[in-house]
């Protein structure tokens, strides 16, 4: 997962418009791989960011488990994350609703999906990626200051 990502994504308004944009990602280690950060910009047509989100997916050895804490749209929260052979899922409570993102990673591509789940109701998709990976990266890690 780690590296440079770009490529498109959808998804859907309030007013049910489906709104394209450019999508990129960046995902590096932080504190000696025990942490991994992820950066999301969306950007419109004429390339200004429509969209930023911030995850800091963590693994806990006192519990066994994975969590995302995630910053989007002025909101947080954190969120146990399920890492799978080709990609993880992570669900947030929205409610009645749950929305859940699931993303498989593999031959150099990130297709992530969101959809909102409603007992009683099929999936309803609001948001769809695919990204190929560009590059390698050193970020977050770069930049940190040294004892002098």
């Amino acid at each position: 997962m780690t590296g440079h990502w770009r490529g498109s994504a959808w998804t859907l308004l309030p007013s049910g418009e489906k709104h394209t944009l450019t999508q990129t990602e960046r995902a590096g280690p932080f504190l000696d791989g025990a942490v991994t950060m992820v950066e999301g910009r969306g950007f419109d047509s004429d390339g200004k960011v429509s969209f930023n989100a911030l995850g800091i997916i963590s693994y806990n050895p006192a519990t066994s488990r994975y969590t995302i804490r995630s910053y989007a749209r002025g909101q947080v929260g954190d969120f146990a994350l399920t890492p799978a052979s080709d990609g993880f899922s992570w669900e947030i409570p929205a409610g009645p609703a749950t929305i859940r993102y699931k993303a498989v990673i593999k031959d150099g591509m990130w297709k992530e999906v969101g959809d909102r789940i409603v007992p009683g109701q099929e999936p309803a998709r609001f948001f769809e990626m695919e990204l190929k990976r560009i590059g390698d990266t050193d970020w977050p890690s770069v930049g940190a200051l040294g004892p002098k």
